[in-house]
């Protein structure tokens, strides 16, 4: 049986990454909950001597990393850096970086210890300081005080919202528990009218169900005959009432919290200057007008089929809105966890594993990418088409990616703006062009030689 020849992979130059360059002065920081130990590098003291580490503790208080940037600052140190140890690096990164100083967050995963080494904090900080120093750890990406101040409220908005559906799923639960079938006799508890107004009179004492039947709209699904039979047989028992109540009052309160929380989001948004658009006389401003010579960032963004205001105000939230941190949108789309992880070592090519990122940039894209499924545009199609042949979740995920795609592109480029290729892009480009390859193969086969030439208009 012969062997299949090799491919030859002609070669290539790879240049270094800004990160990969020697650093003659740096420091590594081991962080903890409490303290840190932080390594310094510095050239020999004198010609023809070694390199040595000064190793020391400090606590994670502000005065004493005030005090050590100062230090640092006094040693000429060139670069900082310290791993991503929960959310315990955040006061040595912000001090640090505001002192002045070029601070860099890396990956654990990146700076993990060979194995056999002993492991310390004294000895962690002495490797980041070590692989600092050679260029071998990628920084990540830490975005600038006025994105996190926005990322804080974004993220906050989101979880306040799945604590409110949570509470109505536990009511919803409870009502069940009480024979009471609202739920089934309208659209939406959270989204109906006539299922708060019920709700407020059961908690206010009311059980009688055809006094809480003559509440509902008249519009309501079924008529009011079909909510008087979701509440026929109802066992509410003492304790009910006092239970709704507090679930409602709780819900009231999120509500709140969460209109609050958006109005404090414009508010943010409105604050960055990046994110503003240009009116029609040339002047940047956050409300430029519908004549906008360009739009804002948000606006750019709402254009893409499946990305409400909202949800682009929580992208740039999560992304930024210097793309020059990524440099391509392949990299955005691995920073987020949407492009898989290459497996290949000599000629066993293994199944690309699933990347790692930002897991609230990746499910804002599923999100759009599930908003615009049921769009006659590219992006719907594109699902469509790749859900029959790849699933749905394999599908959402790459729709998700291209939209991540687009995005970049509209946030590198100010001046661009989203435009649809159309439902029918597929049937006017892959198919013409696999038929075209399909028959050229077919000539090839009987020994033809075919040069196309594009018919005259």
């Amino acid at each position: 049986m012969g062997h299949a020849r090799a491919r030859k992979v002609p070669a290539r130059l790879v240049e270094d990454e800004d990160y990969q360059l020697r650093h003659e002065r740096v420091a590594g920081i081991d962080v903890a909950k409490a303290k840190a130990d932080v390594c310094t590098r510095l050239p020999p003291a004198r010609e023809g001597g070694r390199r040595a580490s000064k190793v020391e503790e400090v606590p994670a208080t502000a005065g004493q990393v005030l005090a050590l940037a100062g230090r640092l600052l006094a040693d000429g140190v060139e670069l900082v850096v310290m791993e991503a140890t929960s959310d315990y690096w955040r006061i040595w990164f912000y001090l640090l970086e505001a002192a002045g100083l070029s601070v860099q967050l890396a990956n654990p995963s990146h700076a993990r210890q060979l194995a056999g080494r002993p492991k310390t904090d004294r000895l962690d900080a002495q490797w980041i300081a070590r692989l600092a120093e050679m260029g071998l750890l990628r920084p990540s990406f830490v975005p600038p005080p006025e994105i996190r101040a926005l990322r804080d409220l974004t993220r906050t908005r989101l979880q306040l919202a799945r604590d409110r559906t949570r509470e109505w799923q536990r009511l919803e639960k409870l009502l069940e528990g009480a024979l009471v079938k609202l739920s089934s006799a309208v659209h939406s508890l959270a989204k109906t009218q006539t299922a708060r107004n019920i709700l407020e009179a059961i908690a206010g004492g009311q059980d009688d169900p055809r006094a809480l039947a003559a509440l509902a709209h008249g519009g309501v699904k079924g008529g009011r005959a079909a909510i008087g039979q979701a509440l026929d047989g109802m066992t509410l028992g003492a304790h009910h009432p006092r239970l709704i109540r507090i679930h409602l009052d709780h819900i009231t309160f999120l509500d709140r919290a969460v209109a609050a929380i958006e109005d404090e989001i414009g508010a943010a948004l409105d604050a960055i200057p990046a994110a503003w658009g240009i009116t029609a006389a040339g002047v940047p401003s956050p409300d430029p007008g519908p004549d906008a010579a360009v739009l804002t960032a948000a606006s750019r963004l709402a254009e893409i089929p499946g990305v409400s205001p909202k949800l682009a105000i929580a992208i740039i939230a999560e992304t930024g809105l210097d793309m020059t941190q990524f440099p391509t949108a392949a990299h955005l789309a691995s920073w987020a966890g949407l492009a898989p992880v290459a497996r290949q070592s000599g000629p066993r090519n293994r199944k690309p594993g699933k990347g790692q990122g930002d897991a609230y940039l990746k499910g804002y894209c599923t999100q759009a990418a599930n908003g615009a499924a049921k769009t006659e545009t590219f992006l719907g199609v594109r699902l469509r088409r790749l859900s029959r042949r790849l699933g749905g979740n394999r599908a959402k995920c790459a729709v998700a990616r291209s939209i991540l795609v687009v995005i970049w592109h509209l946030l590198a480029s100010p001046e661009a703006r989203f435009t649809d290729l159309g439902p029918d892009w597929h049937d006017r480009n892959d198919d013409r062009d696999r038929k075209i390859q399909a028959h050229l193969r077919q000539l090839r086969a009987f020994g033809l030689d075919v040069t196309l030439t594009p018919a005259a208009a």
